[in-house]
């Protein structure tokens, strides 16, 4: 099922993630079972996972700008404008200022608010 799933979404990503990776330029050449395993054996930024997961960047790059923009918030806030809660900077993963300001009340808010950035929904 998820070879199918995959060659629905995207062949000629899944074609180049398993001639990058394993060498392979004619999956349909080999067994069924075993394209299937090497497919589901890519990399998380892989061409076709980051698709299947709905991501245009790896995921490094959307933490990334988190820090960016949380670093943006913490010398924001030692300003003026920041101790009065104006001018807030742009930020990278567009989030409102609300969101930001709030932070977290425990380690679970902060896990699934990361794994929404992970899977491309900061």
């Amino acid at each position: 099922m998820a070879l199918a799933n995959m060659i629905n979404t995207d062949r000629d990503a899944l074609i180049c993630d398993l001639a990058e990776t394993y060498g392979i330029f004619d999956y349909r050449s080999l067994p069924a079972q075993t394209v299937a395993a090497l497919s589901i054996g890519l990399r998380a930024n892989s061409r076709i996972k980051m698709k299947l997961a709905g991501m245009e960047f790896e995921p490094d790059v959307y933490l990334l700008a988190a820090i960016v923009d949380r670093l943006s918030i913490l010398l924001w806030r030692q300003t003026k404008d920041g101790v009065e809660g104006i001018n807030m900077p742009e930020l990278i993963l567009g989030h409102s200022e609300e969101k930001v300001s709030k932070g977290f009340s425990c380690g679970e808010e902060f896990e699934k608010f990361r794994a929404s950035i992970l899977r491309g929904e900061g």
